[in-house]
């Protein structure tokens, strides 16, 4: 018997598996031949990455304050974590709403399918370029930041906010109704406390990628915080000790706000 299932024959590749591995290895193919028939013209590819190692040596070993005092980026990380922060609550409660219409379980067919593609179609485009987008009416800045990172934020968050309500169990929805419950009644007293979990990790992912987001949209929407002074350091000033030293503030309040995150979504789950 088991000689027998050793020679069985492995199981065909699906469609998806088999366009997927086709895709990688025509990837790959062109990675190489990029590779090999580029023109390097008179670029010392030795003395090229040699330099690179350099500077990140400089960069990791030698972090140094010039331009920026450490309470000045102390600061400046504390204005990106408020970019985070807002755009996050915005996004949350706004998509609180969406998602609640984006549930299959929870509203008509044909209103979760116009909700849901409006959604996808705002995933589809890069936050970066949303910001872009809105900064030809309100300007770079802040203003812009804030309402392209926000607008994205409501996509993402609709999307996986509608999927937890999904969740729920059709039985338990129709239970409630026979019992004369309205939809609001439904929503508060049994979709939202059996999905808070999701909600919780959710909201907390986006905003960790809101906070990496604030960092870039400071260079390149002139937002402000902790990624204007990176963007500053690297493409004007080039100092690599100071690029060094924002780069630790910036990992270091990454590490921190993990941390909260997770006792907070801790302590809130205990009492829920």
């Amino acid at each position: 018997m088991k000689m027998e299932e050793a020679i069985l024959p492995a199981k065909p590749l699906s469609k998806e598996s088999l366009t997927m591995w086709i895709l990688l290895a025509v990837l790959s193919l062109l990675t190489v031949y990029a590779l090999l028939t580029i023109d390097y013209k008179s670029v010392d590819m030795a003395k090229a990455i040699g330099d690179t190692l350099n500077n990140f040596k400089t960069i990791f070993l030698h972090p140094a304050a010039h331009r920026l005092s450490l309470w000045g980026a102390f600061y400046e990380v504390l204005i990106t974590m408020g970019l985070a922060f807002l755009t996050t609550l915005f996004g949350g409660i706004i998509a609180m709403f969406l998602g609640l219409l984006a549930a299959q379980n929870l509203a008509p067919k044909q209103v979760t399918n116009i909700i849901k593609g409006f959604v996808a179609f705002i995933r589809a485009v890069p936050t970066i370029l949303w910001v872009l987008i809105f900064a030809v009416a309100a300007g770079l800045g802040s203003a812009a930041a804030v309402i392209g990172l926000t607008f994205h934020s409501v996509s993402y968050l609709t999307k996986a906010y509608s999927e937890s309500f999904e969740e729920l169990d059709r039985s338990v929805i129709e239970a409630l109704m026979a019992s004369g419950a309205n939809w609001w009644q439904i929503i508060f007293q049994a979709v939202i406390p059996s999905s808070v979990s999701s909600l919780l990790s959710w909201t907390f992912m986006r905003f960790e990628i809101n906070f990496a987001n604030a960092v870039a949209m400071g260079a390149a929407a002139g937002a402000a915080g902790i990624g204007f002074d990176l963007f500053m350091d690297s493409g004007f000033y080039f100092d690599l000790r100071e690029i060094g030293l924002v780069t630790y503030f910036i990992i270091a309040f990454a590490i921190v706000l993990e941390a909260i995150s997770t006792n907070l979504k801790s302590k809130i789950l205990k009492k829920a």
